[in-house]
Order: structure tokens, then sequence, then C-alpha cells
């Protein structure tokens, strides 16, 4: 671990993430880059370059991928990784996390997070405020559990899906990789194709 964390993405997630980066108190700066060069700041915090600056601060720096949408943040973090600089996850003082439980890099989990035993996170998610998770979920990488999103035990959902805010994913249900849960939406068996799926129970919303 550096003295410094860049995090990529200076807007909403963003100012999530720098303020748990703060809480945590593990490095001595925090600073931003952003590819819109008209964001000087946020949250007080510097924004020192774009993205593609990174790589002058390879070597002094701990960097975090702050971007919403999941397959911008994949693209962008499986660059900067393969290209050697260090991913971090950072997870907020708050978060209640069971034993046995694996999380991946660049992973956030955000505050009032409750993980129970045995999950397993894949890297680059976001769990956020408030969510929770109960044993032996398995969320794969590039995953959004938004708000106040509770699934319970023996769940897996697939990769780069999103997870609307409020949703209930019932045990031992299985999540494809690709699909968007709408918001509020009561998942009670297993979802098999990528698509959109809204209501209680879900639907396919996107044919």
């Amino acid at each position: 671990m550096k003295d410094k964390l860049i995090i990529i993405g200076a807007s909403g997630h963003g100012k999530v993430v720098a303020d748990i980066a703060i809480k945590m108190s593990k490095w001595q700066s925090v600073t931003f880059l952003d590819d819109d060069v008209f964001i000087k700041a946020s949250m007080g915090l510097e924004v020192i370059g774009k993205t593609s600056d990174a790589f002058k601060y390879k070597d002094e720096a701990d960097f975090f991928v702050a971007i919403g949408n999941n397959a911008i943040r994949k693209k962008i973090q499986e660059y900067l990784s393969d290209e050697g600089l260090n991913i971090v996850s950072l997870i907020h003082p708050s978060v209640v996390i069971g034993s046995y439980v694996e999380v991946g890099i660049g992973t956030a989990i955000m505050a009032g997070v409750v993980i129970n035993s045995s999950c397993r996170i894949g890297k680059g998610c976001i769990i956020n405020t408030s969510s929770s998770l109960d044993h032996d979920n398995v969320i794969e990488d590039y995953v959004h559990i938004s708000p106040g999103v509770r699934t319970a035990g023996s769940v897996e959902i697939g990769k780069g899906t999103w997870i609307g805010i409020g949703s209930v994913v019932s045990n031992n249900v299985n999540i494809c990789s690709g699909c968007k849960v709408g918001a509020g939406a009561v998942v009670v068996k297993d979802i098999t194709e990528p698509g959109t799926y809204v209501g209680v129970p879900v639907r396919r919303a996107d044919r």
C-alpha cells in the first residue's frame, strides 16, 4: 500500500468512494483523475489530470476506478491492472463482514452494508449503501448491487449484472451475467437469459 490514492472518476460515485477512502485513514493524500477538463476539484479534493495521466503516478500511488457504469469500469480497471497499476478495494468502516468472505480488487463496499459468512465478491463490484448479502453468496466481477438490495442465502449473480435499488433476491437463486433488474423487483427463481427484468415477481421487460 502506498501513501497516495488516486480515484478515477470525480462525479457522484467518485464522491462516495472518496468519502470511504478518507474514513479508512490509510492514505496521506486522496486525489482524482477525470476526463472532464472542467472539473477541477470534488469533495474538496484536487483533480490532478485525466485518466491517461494515471501512468505518471504508477510507482507512487494506489488506484481505484470509481465509474458507475459496469462495462466502462471493467474496461478501465482491466487495462490499468494489466499495465501493472495497483488497484485497491475500499470498504467503509461501518460495514459488517462475516468470516470467510472474499473481496476482489477494485470493489467498493458502502456504508451500512452487511455481508454474512462464506460470500465471494469478485473484482470491480459496487456493493452499495445498506445492502445485505446473506451466507454463501457469489457475486461475480463488475456487478452493481444497488442501495437497499437484499439477497438471501446461496444466491449467485453473474458478471456485469446490475441489481436495482431495493430489490430482493430469494435463496438459492441464480441470476446470469449481463442482466438488469429494476428497482424494487423480487426475484424468486433463476434468471437464465441476459436482459432487463422488472416487477414482483420479475418478468422480462425488453422483449
